[in-house]
This record gives C-alpha cells, sequence and structure tokens, in this order.
C-alpha cells in the first residue's frame, strides 16, 4: 500500500468514528488555512532557501547547507511524533531512503518538537535519518508554513491529549503545515509538495521518480 492509500485509510476511519463536531472543527481549520492562502505565500520550487542549523535528536547542531556540499536534500516538514499521519509519512520515507540515496539525495525531516520528544518519534518510527527540531518554529517561519491553532482546535487536541506546550516546549499553539522538498546542492528548491490539509502529504513514489528525472 503507498503512503497515499495508507492515509486515505486513516482519512477515512477518522471521518467514520470521530463526532461530528470534532470533525467540522478540524475541516474549518484546513478551510480557514486555505481562506488565508498560507500554500501561496510559502517558498516553492524556484525559491532558495535560508540557512538551516538545528538540533538533532541528539542535540546536536545538523547544518543543511553542510549536507548540500554532497548531495540533494529532501527536506521535509512534520508537524510532531503525536501526529498519526506524520507517523505514516514518516516511516514511509524511511522505508524509500535507500532509493532517496540511490539518486543522490540524503532525507531530513523537521517538526517543532524539542529534541528529547523528537528522539521518542525516532525511536518509535525506527527513524535512520535526522530528525531535527525547530524550536520556535524559526525555520518553518522562514518558509512561511506556520499558522497558530483556532483555540476550538487547541480544546480538541487536549481531549485528544496531544499537548503541544509540552511538545514544543512553549505555550504558541504553532504548527507548520505539512511540506516537503527537494533541494539542490547550490539551495535551490527543485520541488515543492505544500499543503493545508494535514492528511495529504508527498508520496515517496512521487519523489523517487522526481529525483531519477534529475
Amino acid at each position: 500500500m503507498s503512503l497515499t492509500q495508507e492515509l486515505q485509510a486513516k482519512a477515512k476511519f477518522a471521518a467514520e468514528n470521530y463526532p461530528e463536531a470534532i470533525l467540522k472543527i478540524m475541516s474549518n481549520g484546513i478551510e480557514e488555512l486555505k481562506d488565508d492562502k498560507l500554500v501561496s505565500k510559502a517558498l516553492k520550487a524556484g525559491d532558495t532557501i535560508p540557512q538551516i542549523t538545528l538540533p538533532n535528536a541528539a542535540g546536536k547542531d545538523v547544518s543543511i547547507q553542510e549536507i548540500l556540499l554532497n548531495q540533494k536534500v529532501v527536506l521535509s516538514f512534520y508537524r510532531g511524533g503525536w501526529c498519526p499521519y506524520c507517523n505514516l509519512e514518516l516511516k514511509a520515507l524511511q522505508t524509500a531512503l535507500p532509493e532517496f540515496e540511490k539518486h543522490g539525495a540524503t532525507l531530513v525531516a523537521i517538526s517543532p518538537e524539542t529534541p528529547d520528544n523528537s528522539l521518542t518519534t525516532s525511536e518509535k518510527n525506527n527513524l535512520s535519518f535526522e530528525v531535527l527540531s525547530d524550536l520556535d518554529n524559526k525555520v518553518a517561519e522562514a518558509f512561511n508554513l506556520v499558522f497558530t491553532l483556532p483555540e476550538n482546535l487547541v480544546e480538541v487536541y487536549n481531549n485528544f491529549n496531544i499537548d503541544l506546550e509540552k511538545s514544543n516546549g512553549n505555550s504558541r499553539q504553532q504548527l507548520p503545515i505539512a511540506a516537503t522538498y527537494v533541494i539542490d546542492q547550490d539551495g535551490t528548491i527543485l520541488y515543492d509538495f505544500i499543503k493545508e490539509d494535514y492528511k495529504e502529504r508527498a508520496d515517496p513514489e512521487e519523489i523517487i521518480n522526481f529525483l531519477k528525472d534529475k
């Protein structure tokens, strides 16, 4: 089953099992992001990425620009290890990692989680690629990916025992929208997949096919 199919199955299960009121709040949150035209403001193919140096799950600083000296980078922004859709994506990316590397790219994931929580996410999903902590969403902001959750959605998350203050180490209630990029060695974005709907992610097969063509 492809990642896209897994995500669709997860979304179908949620639609059939969550209370209508909760589904409505979640849907409204997505529609608000679309109304804000957040995707249109985000960095896209043709743009140049900013300097990125962030701590990994072990607390060691990792520079994307240093990685780019040797190979392209597949860069994935995800919301956190508490998000089931993110975990499906991370596992699929891990499976695709050998193909990414075969075609000259390494994989790096970024979330606003603290390094300790990133370590938990990495261990839970058996990840062998770098998982970086973008504290306070500073890098995601530079990509114009950040949004603040509405209060009713924060309440829904709390009812699901999702504590963003604990996960992210701050009280901002901010997350990045789902985004995946392929970055060329000169820092230029070659490929982008950016969606307001957290249930949609770049399928690794699409990324692999793009790398093959490059």
